[in-house]
């Protein structure tokens, strides 16, 4: 959930994600977020320092300087950084009615923006400003950094399973279909991934850069047409497909980098709450796939799922056992022959 995501210098299952030990908190984005308010790009011209490295064209040097410089725009919109719908600024100072002091520290993830460099979450003290700011007062202080815990480890996941598209199809749906005709297991392990499959940084492939997330938006009010089908087929079979509906939506566009030259992929995330751990710890499942803007992201989703369903359905992993018990059985064979030969 990158519904509060802010950045300074260069600083995300249903596919579930591993249940991390961390505070219960409230888990739920709070429907305050600004992620979930779209926004046109910013017309103001100064970035304050400390702001997303994006920074809106300036005049031109050599313009002449009797020409009449427009005033910046002083609105809510003019102020909102359009990689994220967030202000360039949050405020990281203490609030007059809080109770107790918030960390001011903000931690780095592990996802590379355009520039190359790291996007950063925003402290608690920053969650807490804005969620006031936008009139919810009865936020507890003290469930504050338990939210921000969850909403990073969300963002971890998400970008953990972008990455796994991403190694798979980004040379292609031919190489996509070669990495995963023999099923997920072994494709992760072809991936190096294989002892974890939520890795965020693994990039093997020397050839071409690894993924870059350009930007993202909250949609939370617009449910993917999955989700609306999933909620359907619950309403008619409750017994077996029955489960709540996503408590929120986002899109990620990434960029995608081959032999040839880069793209913009954008993909879809359904955020799903599951049943506590016995210990109370939360579990949250992320659903993340491609958008399918065109041909080659339904075949890409396509080949992901429907080799693995392929593969188990029809025994591969039992036919892969049996070869190799087959080789190890001729090995044996070979190595007897030859014993018998020299007695």
């Amino acid at each position: 959930m990158g519904w509060f995501w802010a950045e300074t210098a260069p600083s995300a299952p249903a596919v579930a994600v591993a249940p991390h030990s961390m505070p219960r908190g409230n888990a739920e984005p709070p429907p305050s977020c600004p992620m979930h308010k779209k926004a046109s790009p910013p017309a103001k011209t100064d970035v304050p320092a400390g702001a997303c490295p994006y920074v809106p064209p300036t005049a031109a040097s050599d313009a002449s300087p009797s020409l009449a410089v427009e005033e910046p725009k002083q609105g809510l919109l003019s102020r909102l950084n359009p990689l994220n719908n967030m202000f360039y600024e949050l405020d990281n100072s203490k609030a007059s009615i809080q109770t107790q002091d918030l960390p001011l520290s903000r931690e780095q993830s592990t996802i590379p923006k355009a520039d190359g460099s790291l996007w950063e979450y925003p402290s608690p003290q920053q969650m807490y400003n804005a969620m006031l700011r936008k009139g919810y007062t009865d936020t507890p202080v003290d469930a504050v950094e338990s939210m921000v815990s969850v909403h990073n480890f969300l963002n971890e996941g998400a970008w953990a399973e972008i990455m796994g598209w991403e190694r798979r199809f980004s040379k292609g749906i031919a190489e996509g279909y070669r990495i995963c005709k023999q099923g997920e297991e072994r494709a992760n392990r072809a991936l190096g991934t294989a002892d974890d499959p939520f890795d965020t940084t693994t990039w093997t492939d020397a050839s071409i850069p690894p993924p870059k997330l350009l930007r993202f938006t909250g949609r939370p009010t617009e449910p993917t047409p999955k989700a609306t089908i999933m909620q359907w087929v619950g309403s008619v079979m409750p017994e077996e497909y029955s489960t709540a509906p996503p408590f929120d939506r986002h899109d990620w566009f990434v960029q995608r980098c081959n032999e040839k030259g880069c793209k913009e992929v954008r993909y879809v995330i359904d955020y799903y709450e599951g049943p506590p751990e016995e210990t109370g710890e939360p579990v949250f499942f992320l659903d993340v796939r491609p958008a399918v803007d065109g041909p080659t992201s339904a075949a890409e989703r396509l080949v992901r799922w429907g080799t693995d369903i392929f593969w188990k359905a029809s025994g591969g992993e039992a036919r892969i056992l049996k070869k190799v018990e087959q080789a190890r059985l001729a090995r044996e064979e070979e190595a007897n022959a030859r014993k018998r030969q020299y007695n």
